[in-house]
């Protein structure tokens, strides 16, 4: 298990190098200076919506994070993609919420990710929701440590040899 400040193993950043000569930053600097809760409801909220924006090639209008004890809560409003709007106009609502449920589903990775490295801690749990009226796209993840789950659960669900958590 990871400690709440511990970035996964997966996540590795280049040492950069001081630009001038004026200051140069101690490691003790860099580590003292901690995200404060506002820090990782922002990265998360903006990690979503990059994702999003990437992907449907625009982003929801409005979101908002939530994040206490081993819960983590993303509920995105608009970013319906014209081709989603026109299906709505013309009585496709279910077809546009289960594509929407597909493609949540295959994002699963890039959005645990967003989160994981925003927290500093590993998803064990994603579950993904839609509605039309009004339009919102709720994800939810379950972090770890959790006292919902067990760590041997947590060891016996880990992911086979090649899977991307294989490494941490």
């Amino acid at each position: 298990m990871m400690s709440a400040g511990a970035l996964p193993s997966r996540y590795s950043f280049p040492a950069s190098e001081p630009e001038s000569d004026t200051h140069t930053v101690s490691p003790r600097e860099v580590t003292d200076k901690t995200r404060t809760h506002g820090d990782v409801l922002t990265a998360i909220s903006d990690g979503m919506v990059a994702l999003l924006k990437e992907f449907y090639g625009r982003g929801p209008t409005r979101t908002k994070s939530y994040y206490a004890d081993d819960l983590v809560v993303c509920v995105l409003r608009g970013g319906f993609s014209r081709v989603e709007e026109t299906l709505l106009e013309g009585g496709r609502g279910p077809a546009v919420i289960q594509q929407r449920m597909e493609f949540q589903e295959l994002m699963r990775e890039r959005f645990e990710t967003v989160i994981e490295h925003a927290t500093g801690r590993c998803v064990i749990g994603f579950m993904s929701g839609n509605q039309q009226h009004p339009d919102m796209m709720c994800e939810v993840f379950i972090l770890a440590p959790s006292d919902l789950v067990d760590g041997d659960e947590i060891a016996a669900a880990a992911p086979v040899a090649g899977d991307r958590r294989a490494s941490d």
